[in-house]
């Protein structure tokens, strides 16, 4: 249970009878003709004209028009169906996008017409604030409306799980091969001291920071979405200086992908610039982490693979990135723990007989576990308030 201040407690749900899974996530082109129609979606109500949007366009057609996040969303489908199926656990798993085909609407029609009516949402996003974690409850309120089965369905979601040790472990298992990759290409001599570690997140608007996580805790000035990367971050160097080789590297939390107007606060050091201060800092290498990320989405292939790289290259540093989860064993039976901190396999109808006792819910850091449902009011909508399924109604605690 969080020790930090101002946050309530975790506040654990009994478990209940779900009839499948839904996987939700992002979305992303899979050919040229794609992209523009894709980026429209993504910056729909926000007026950008095409012009700007081909400024983003050639980093997809860089790699031939296709996103990688629907690959990934693929494999984590299959095996999340292999996982639960080895457990035990009869859920199928159904796959819908925020952006782009399948749509959450397609998904949810599909489940419904299977008889399935009570779905649990995993979200392919560990943290929380506007975009990664009410947005998308948002936007599952609303496909529920669209399709008219908002008396029909019933969605709810797992925490959030910046810090499940699922998702942790291949970021602990990544940094260390990657420090020592580097320090293997600095040669003898080498120090970890020598290697600077950058954990990478996609930035956001300062504002929306500060209003991520539940109103009134004290989190800092980048709310829980800083908060919950930085805790991480620690849990994972904290876990190389206690392995067995004892890796102590210096480490700092860094920011990419920012967009909107250049006069907007965003979360900052930008990783370009972090990397070009690292020299004057006595580094000779870095490792960049990819902490934000559960998959490669393009913004860790163009903005880390291709500009971040090359910027380490200029500066003279040997460089290494970390792989994001994907479909790592762990992070997959990871994922599935969170299934079952709210499934149970007894009573049939969804009534009384299906309640199960809340079951351990494990965390890495001070902050967590996160809530099974979120706070009133938290990562509040910068747009202004929209309805949103698996929150508690405003005005309750």
């Amino acid at each position: 249970m969080s020790t930090v201040a101002g946050l309530p407690p975790a506040d654990p749900r009994p478990r209940v009878r779900y009839d499948a899974v839904l996987l939700v996530s992002f979305g992303g082109p899979e050919r040229q003709d794609d992209v523009l129609p894709f980026l429209r979606n993504v910056t729909r109500g926000r007026g950008i004209p095409d012009e700007r949007l081909e400024e983003v366009a050639h980093h997809y057609r860089h790699f031939g028009g296709v996103s990688p996040i629907n690959a990934q969303c693929r494999a984590l489908r299959a095996a999340l169906g292999e996982e639960l199926t080895r457990r035990g656990l009869d859920l199928p798993v159904y796959w819908g996008n925020r952006n782009w085909d399948p749509y959450l609407a397609d998904a949810l029609r599909e489940a419904h017409a299977a008889g399935h009516r009570r779905l649990l949402a995993v979200v392919t996003s560990a943290y929380s604030s506007y975009s990664s974690c009410r947005q998308y409850r948002e936007d599952l309120a609303a496909a529920l409306e669209s399709t008219g089965l908002a008396g029909e369905l019933e969605v709810d979601k797992v925490r959030q799980y910046f810090d499940h040790p699922g998702f942790v472990a291949p970021f602990v298992t990544g940094t260390r091969e990657a420090v020592q990759a580097v320090l293997a290409e600095l040669g003898a001599g080498a120090r970890a001291s020598d290697v600077h570690v950058l954990f990478a997140t996609h930035s956001i608007p300062t504002p929306t920071a500060l209003a991520s996580g539940p109103p009134g805790a004290d989190l800092g000035p980048e709310g829980a979405y800083g908060a919950q990367h930085r805790a991480v971050a620690e849990v994972v160097m904290a876990s190389l200086a206690s392995g067995d080789l004892g890796i102590e590297a210096p480490w700092s939390l860094v920011y990419q992908s920012r967009s909107g107007s250049p006069h907007s606060p965003w979360l900052e050091p930008d990783v370009n610039d972090a990397i070009r201060e690292l020299v004057d800092r006595g580094a000779r290498g870095v490792v960049i982490v990819p902490l934000g990320f559960v998959s490669d989405h393009m913004e860790v292939l163009w903005d880390l693979d291709e500009e971040a790289t090359e910027t380490a290259h200029e500066a003279g540093l040997a460089v290494a990135r970390v792989p994001t989860p994907g479909v790592d064993p762990a992070f997959v039976a990871g994922l599935v723990d969170l299934i079952a901190e709210r499934h149970t396999n007894d009573g049939g109808d969804g009534g009384e007989g299906a309640s199960g006792s809340p079951m351990e819910r494990p965390a890495l850091t001070p902050l967590g576990p996160w809530y099974d449902v979120c706070r009133a009011g938290c990562c509040a909508n910068p747009r202004g308030e929209r309805p949103a399924v698996a929150g508690l109604p405003t005005g309750e605690a």
